[in-house]
């Protein structure tokens, strides 16, 4: 009898959690642009910063979370990995193109993560959740439109950030799946362990300078983008679909526009407030209508095998 109220809680925070990730994550590449090292070392000492701090809250927090991993060491490997490729792949490309492409391109896992989600499920949108992705996809171009630009200057780095976008997709998936059996901290934590090594492996390959001279913004990038957005992201991804979560990231581009409007006096359009907003309202009607009971969308032949 109590456990509608209590999911319905644990929804409701979840989508704050992915409201709060998404806007501490558009933080990013300002903090990696205004770093002294290489894109990529940027990565490898945002994750090295972050994770003895989740490693100590995940063991403080007891739950025994080493004996907790049997039989996903391979899961939160893979997503490890994919979140260093994603980290470097999506760091070069910052520095290559324009902070509006980087966030459009980086940010594909808008779409690649609702299909997924729906694919598993062997479904098909329902008619809120078609309209949501529709009202997503019409916002997230108006907000986007105007400022973005393709051209050959920036093509290398809009392709960087496009396999970023994949790649964090990937990362999604498996986290999804390492979260079904693990706390966010845990989760966020061990499969952090997996990212340290290529980020620094790749970072030296490439001749980057590694050794910071000013930590703040290194600093910044690990407490704002992995403390702060990425573990508010792992909580959400155990009580959210992934169509929820792929339209929260469009609140990326969204923060992004204002961080330019304030930092850069790159002025806002009609179009752009009119984009946020659609996806405001998106976000609002997969809420109603995706986020309760997200199983029961799945077709009857899935029901579960015991009551």
């Amino acid at each position: 009898m109590d456990s509608q109220p209590i999911a319905r809680n644990h929804a409701a925070t979840a989508v704050l959690a992915v409201v709060v990730a998404n806007v501490a994550l558009a933080f990013g590449p300002l903090f990696v642009r205004y770093a002294d090292v290489g894109p990529v070392a940027a990565g490898f000492w945002r994750l090295a910063l972050a994770t003895p701090v989740l490693l100590v809250v995940a063991f403080a927090a007891g739950g025994r979370p080493i004996s907790a991993t049997k039989g996903l060491w391979g899961v939160l490997a893979i997503a490890g990995v994919a979140f260093a490729a994603d980290l470097a792949s999506w760091h070069i490309g910052i520095v290559r193109t324009t902070l509006a492409n980087s966030t459009l391109f980086g940010n594909s896992a808008t779409l690649i993560f609702p299909i997924y989600g729906f694919l598993a499920a062997r479904m098909w949108p329902s008619r809120m959740q078609a309209v949501a992705l529709l009202l997503a996809a019409v916002g997230g171009g108006l907000l986007l439109g105007r400022s973005a630009s393709l051209s050959s200057t920036h093509l290398v780095g809009d392709l960087f950030c496009l396999l970023a976008g994949i790649l964090y997709a990937v990362y999604f998936i498996f986290m999804a799946r390492a979260r079904e059996r693990l706390a966010p901290v845990p989760a966020l934590a061990l499969s952090s362990l997996a990212t340290i090594p290529p980020l620094l492996i790749l970072s030296l390959t490439l001749g980057e300078q590694v050794m910071p001279g000013n930590w703040w913004p290194l600093l910044a990038l690990a407490v704002v983008s992995q403390l702060i957005g990425q573990g508010c992201m792992i909580y959400a991804l155990g009580h959210l679909s992934p169509l929820v979560v792929g339209i929260a990231l469009l609140i990326q581009p969204a923060v992004a526009a204002a961080l330019g409007w304030v930092i850069f006096d790159e002025q806002l359009a009609a179009a752009d407030a009119f984009g946020a907003i659609l996806v405001a309202v998106a976000l609002v009607l997969v809420r109603q209508s995706g986020t309760k009971q997200p199983q029961q969308l799945a077709p009857a032949a899935q029901e579960p095998k015991s009551a």
